[in-house]
């Protein structure tokens, strides 16, 4: 009796140590944070669940995921583009989908000759013993820039893709964000912050895990040489970063750097900053899901990874804009997209 009482105390010793030094600084719930919204911040509206944005830096268009995540059984997810600095010509381009269409993170390929392509994680509702529940569908941008459904990708590695980053025409790497999706061990992956998942490479071929070891693993994204990946823990606060073999695809895990916020996905700039687009408190995004009206403070951060130095340039905390899931500055301007509200914050001139 004695020695279970002693293993009983040890266990919850862990726990409680596990709690105040992971789960408590990972919620935010103890930070001083203040609202930074610039002036000419405004909302554009597009449809439910921003979740991704990324931006042609050649021509100046955003490229926007959208999905209603509340609804998503009774509705199908699309992708939007708009000029940066002309919202008026915000349009319908994912005409070309297939039925079962829920994106989730998305990635701008180019080719060497201007030829593009648009990635986009998929999560399916209607899954069998033939259909997976998630797939990497590529689309070729046309000239009049709708997008044709080219293929889907799908593979074991690929259990629970939360974004992803092109690396050739039908290559790339996909974070996988959780290991367990229902049960006791969803419960304690989650609210003990698990280093249970990692990233997958599919090389055109075939996918594999390569990268392990990560507390949910989030955004993704490369650098502009191409030779080293960049990863977000949102519940380790940090941006992981890999030097990439481009060769093999292989990864080899450098450093790790702190940011102020739980970080979801990752854009990066002309000069090679990191962009994020963050959840200062976490636990209030559980709630806003279950509620819209429940607020969740959005946040983005600029974070130069040469140096770790990180950055607020933005924080809603009245509803402004709610969970905000991504971050990407170009030529400018600011968007700020988010996981269920209908619009992105748009700031020019920052």
């Amino acid at each position: 009796m004695r020695n279970i009482l002693i293993i009983f105390g040890v266990v919850i010793g862990l726990v409680l140590a596990r709690i105040a030094y992971v789960v408590i600084p990972a919620s935010g719930m103890l930070d001083d944070i203040q609202s930074q919204v610039p002036q000419q911040c405004e909302a554009l509206t597009i449809a439910p669940g921003t979740e991704d944005v990324t931006i042609d830096t050649r021509s100046g268009l955003a490229y926007v995921s959208t999905d209603d995540r509340r609804n998503s059984e009774n509705s199908r997810g699309a992708i939007y583009a708009f000029d940066i600095h002309q919202t008026d010509t915000l349009q319908l381009i994912s005409t070309d989908v297939p039925a079962d269409f829920h994106p989730h993170g998305i990635s701008l390929w180019t080719g060497p000759a201007g030829e593009q392509r648009l990635f986009v994680v998929n999560h399916r509702t209607e899954i069998s013993e033939t259909v997976s529940a998630h797939a990497i569908e590529i689309f070729d941008i046309e000239a009049d820039g709708r997008l044709t459904h080219a293929e889907s990708i799908e593979y074991e590695a690929l259990h629970s893709p939360n974004d992803v980053i092109a690396v050739g025409p039908r290559s790339f790497y996909a974070t996988n964000d959780r290991a367990y999706h229902s049960g006791i061990m969803s419960s304690l992956e989650a609210y003990f912050g698990l280093p249970l998942v990692g990233v997958s490479y599919f090389d055109g071929e075939t996918g594999r895990i390569v990268a392990d070891g990560i507390t949910y693993a989030n955004g993704i994204n490369i650098s502009a040489d191409g030779n080293q990946i960049y990863v977000s823990e949102l519940l380790a606060r940090r941006i992981r970063i890999y030097d990439r073999e481009p060769a093999s695809g292989d990864l080899s895990f450098v450093r790790a750097l702190a940011v102020p916020t739980a970080p979801d996905n990752i854009e990066v700039d002309t000069v090679g900053n990191l962009w994020i687009g963050g959840h200062p408190r976490i636990m209030d995004f559980p709630a806003h899901a279950a509620d819209p009206n429940h607020i969740a403070p959005s946040h983005a951060v600029r974070l130069d990874p040469n140096t770790g130095d990180a950055e607020t340039v933005l924080m809603a905390l009245d509803g402004e804009l709610n969970a905000s899931s991504v971050a990407t500055m170009h030529d400018g301007v600011l968007i700020v997209g988010a996981v269920f509200d209908d619009h992105v914050l748009l700031c020019p001139g920052m």
